[in-house]
């Protein structure tokens, strides 16, 4: 399948590396022509996963949007929320009849784009999806290097439209398989734990992450004060959920970090994996980090 993947965080590298490995053509589009320089000269990416470090080669790497998007099946958005609407601004032209949209974590994206694309004037018909989360645990190692720890394992999908929601699991599915469908995209990006769990995983790290040069929010980050913050936060997350009539499972966070509790998006002993890896383990400037912002 024709694959393009927009982005240069993260989500994107993991996806582009992961998929092009799987037998897809991906089309990888970075807007940063200085910081993608090694990927655009070799046109591929080192993996590193469970199954050790390769090269694996790209369709395309390209800093041009419509070189990116035009013809591709699925248009894949791993990117945060801040990105969307200058993103959509560029993207929406470029769309076209038939073309899935599909942004892993969502958080109500689907609907800004959407609108972008209304905007336009140009009435392609587009199916927007969008799900809870990445569909990786990874982080990069090298401007062209990323490490794949977790794959996930459930990833609960809306459509807009939702008539188009058959169609559009299928193409998303043949890239993700764990796709499951849910009643629509508000749905999804209430199924979104990246609001529930940041905050007070650096807020209340605030001393340590200021003292230390590097710190893993995740490990010794991740104590039961804080892990009573996020369980609240949540439970009001899904308080919302079952107000509005969704139905479970609403994907509580707890079941992230207690394998005796039902599967979580990423699997059982995926904060193990995550923790042991040792990637989180960053330099995250108290006033510059995005979760800041």
């Amino acid at each position: 399948m024709e694959i393009a993947v927009i982005g240069g965080g993260h989500g994107c590298h993991a996806a582009a590396a992961d998929l092009s490995e799987r037998g897809h053509r991906v089309r990888l589009w970075r807007r940063d022509r200085e910081a993608f320089a090694p990927t655009l000269k070799r046109s591929a990416l080192t993996l590193t996963d469970t199954q050790g470090t390769r090269d694996v080669s790209l369709g395309l790497a390209t800093t041009d949007l419509a070189q990116a998007v035009t013809g591709a099946e699925l248009v894949l958005i791993p990117l945060p929320a801040t990105a969307q609407v200058v993103l959509g601004r560029d993207l929406a032209p470029l769309l076209t009849d038939g073309q899935v949209v599909f942004l892993p974590p969502g958080t109500f994206g689907s609907y800004i784009l959407a609108n972008a694309v209304k905007r336009t004037g140009t009435g392609a018909r587009v199916t927007f999806a969008e799900t809870g989360t990445l569909p990786y645990l990874a982080r990069k190692q090298a401007t062209d290097h990323i490490a794949i720890r977790v794959r996930a394992t459930r990833l609960p999908t809306g459509v807009l439209p939702t008539s188009d929601c058959s169609r559009a699991l299928d193409i998303i599915g043949a890239a993700y398989p764990s796709v499951e469908p849910i009643e629509d995209v508000l749905s999804a990006a209430l199924m979104n734990a990246g609001p529930i769990i940041h905050p007070p995983l650096i807020l209340m790290n605030a001393g340590p992450l200021e003292h230390f040069k590097v710190w893993d929010i995740h490990n010794e980050g991740t104590q039961p004060s804080v892990r009573r913050v996020t369980d609240a936060l949540d439970a009001e997350r899904v308080s919302i959920r079952e107000a509005l009539g969704y139905r479970p499972p609403h994907f509580p966070l707890a079941d992230h970090y207690d394998d005796t509790r039902d599967e979580w998006m990423y699997g059982n002993t995926s904060h193990e994996k995550l923790t042991d890896s040792g990637d989180w383990r960053e330099d995250i400037g108290l006033t510059t980090h995005r979760y800041m912002l």
